[in-house]
């Protein structure tokens, strides 16, 4: 007949599993890793995205939240340039400046209906 496991060795070894989580977790932790689960704030969402189109030195101005996960505001591409309207889908920045410009003035008429202009060129800011 076959022996089981004993209770006494089943318990230490969960006991033994939930340290070692633990301390995985503690160490994912301190190294600033995130939970696969967690979602992107907008804010660190639109910070990506610019930094993706306008480089590492990409500044965020203003964000208003739009409808929905759209929120909309100004970029710049860095300290003392000239901010830039944008609009961002969690897949997707849409800058005023794009070639896109009747794409963007729809996103944002529909999206963010409350928001300001963007300045137009030569306008003072």
């Amino acid at each position: 007949m076959a022996r089981g496991i004993s209770t006494n060795r089943l318990i230490a070894g969960l006991g033994l599993a939930v340290v070692v989580l633990g301390a995985v977790a503690v160490w994912a932790s301190s190294q600033g890793l995130r939970p696969i689960w967690s979602e992107e704030t907008a804010p660190e969402r639109v910070l990506r995205q610019a930094v993706a189109r306008l480089g590492p030195d990409a500044e965020v101005r203003l964000i208003e939240q739009g409808r929905g996960p759209v929120v909309c505001g100004y970029v710049a591409s860095g300290s003392g340039q000239p901010p830039v309207a944008f609009v961002s889908r969690p897949h997707r920045i849409l800058l005023s400046e794009d070639p896109l410009n009747t794409e963007f003035r729809a996103m944002m008429t529909a999206d963010c209906p409350g928001f300001p202009e963007p300045p137009t060129a030569g306008a003072p800011q």
